[in-house]
């Protein structure tokens, strides 16, 4: 919109209107320290077109994976996407409309809506879906507080093969309430261990939250860590990578109370890190403490199909101290793209490229390993991704292989101190050889 400036005695009858004679009193809480006391140094002004080749400049600065080799995960990842998804998700009845707020609007939004928790609820294998969340961290803290909720009870073991970011959010998110996280290492072995978690166990406890596959892309054993919670009467939450829903059990059949995850492999750019979409689903016992929305089908008074927001538990709906959550909204135009791709695989296409996902990450694990110097990490069961053991430091591979146009991985040094661990995931994307060339850029650091 147009900016029309105030004038100085626009600005002296607003101050006089609220008490106050000098702007400088608006301010006084902010540190004299970080005030601007000098106009800021920018450039000439610029024409229209002049700031159009400006920006275009800048932007071919950036590298994308149209020019690269992509190796990394850790949660978000070089999937392909069918350009019908883009197609489709531009049109301007689902790229300009806003989040329906009321059940009675845009009929076809609720439907896509609808469609997206259906198709969530047929990977997951649990009884309903909500319409999304932020992303899968904030999916994951949000299904912490509600397990707290659910039980009322105070504690939360988490795994330390849990995403660090994930881990982060949910700190942030307990940090003001009577939650106390209890973390269980997994670093050393690759998974967590059961046993431990069966020690730590007691009727204090309400959460279980375990990452599958896990960040280190192994394989957790989920169904011992459901039944060992579900012994004390706690919930077991578990957060997925739902590509690897396609080929491994759904966690509604090993007993998950709340799955979580993000839907960014379905149909969403990695896009510097978001937006992308969180996914969130749960038993039909705590459907009413589910966060965000639910859309559902009716029928209306001529009989005709319709759809309509059922659940809404935040606070702008309901009264403040019976919400479940103070989330505000989901992902609605990220979770089109995600129902328009699953529409667009299908189960058989969705299977395809897991399988492809799997069979190319343990093609290239057996290839790393046989390099001298080189081994992984775990010998646990994998999906997509794997810890490699590197004979110099991570990071300078990835440093070096940049230069390749490749992208080598995510050093695991920032997050579990360890400068040796690379870990690096193959989606469906890759090629053999562009595997094979990945494998020779890495025999110089032998």
């Amino acid at each position: 919109m147009p900016f029309i400036a105030n004038t100085d005695e626009q600005r002296r009858e607003m101050l006089k209107a609220i008490g106050v004679e000098h702007f400088e009193e608006l301010i006084d809480n902010i540190p004299e320290a970080v005030r601007l006391k000098s106009p800021l140094n920018l450039p000439p002004a610029l024409s229209q077109y002049e700031v159009a080749q400006h920006l275009a400049e800048l932007a071919n600065k950036n590298s994308d994976l149209t020019e690269y080799i992509s190796f990394l995960g850790a949660g978000a990842y070089d999937h392909y996407i069918p350009p019908a998804v883009n197609h489709i998700l531009l049109r301007p009845e689902f790229y300009t409309s806003y989040t329906p707020y009321q059940p009675e609007v845009s009929q076809g939004n609720l439907q896509v809506i609808y469609e997206y928790q259906s198709m969530i609820c047929e990977l997951t294998g649990m009884y309903a879906a909500n319409a999304s969340m932020y992303d899968g961290g904030s999916a994951l803290a949000e299904a912490v507080l509600m397990a707290h909720g659910a039980t009322g009870r105070s504690k939360i073991l988490l795994s330390d093969a849990i995403h660090p970011f994930y881990r982060n959010i949910i700190q942030t998110y307990s940090r003001n309430i009577q939650v106390d996280l209890e973390l269980v290492p997994a670093f050393e072995t690759g998974v967590t261990p059961v046993e431990m978690v069966r020690n730590r166990l007691d009727e204090s406890m309400a959460a279980v939250v375990l990452q599958h596959p896990n960040f280190f892309g192994n394989l957790e054993d989920v169904a011992e860590m459901a039944a060992a919670a579900h012994e004390v009467g706690a919930l077991f939450i578990v957060s997925v990578d739902p590509m690897s829903l396609a080929v491994l059990e759904p966690p509604g059949h090993y007993g998950a109370d709340i799955v979580v995850g993000d839907a960014q492999c379905f149909g969403n750019s990695l896009s510097y890190g978001g937006p992308y979409v969180g996914i969130f689903a749960t038993t039909q016992k705590l459907l009413r403490r589910m966060p965000g929305r639910i859309a559902g089908a009716t029928v209306d008074r001529r009989g005709q199909r319709g759809f309509v927001l059922t659940l809404q538990t935040r606070e702008q709906h309901i009264r403040r101290e019976k919400a479940t959550s103070n989330i505000c909204t989901n992902q609605a135009l990220n979770a089109t793209a995600a129902t328009v791709y699953l529409a667009l695989m299908g189960r058989e296409g969705l299977k395809e490229a897991a399988q492809q996902s799997l069979q190319k990450a343990h093609y290239l694990a057996d290839k790393i390993q046989a390099l001298p110097g080189y081994s992984l990490a775990y010998s646990a069961p994998f999906f997509k991704e794997f810890v490699v053991k590197t004979p110099v430091p991570a990071q300078d591979i990835c440093d070096a292989l940049l230069k390749e146009r490749v992208f080598a991985g995510v050093p695991l040094a920032p997050y579990y101190n360890d400068d040796h661990a690379l870990l690096v995931a193959v989606t469906e994307k890759r090629s053999r050889k562009e595997l094979d060339r990945f494998v020779e850029l890495l025999e110089p650091f032998q």
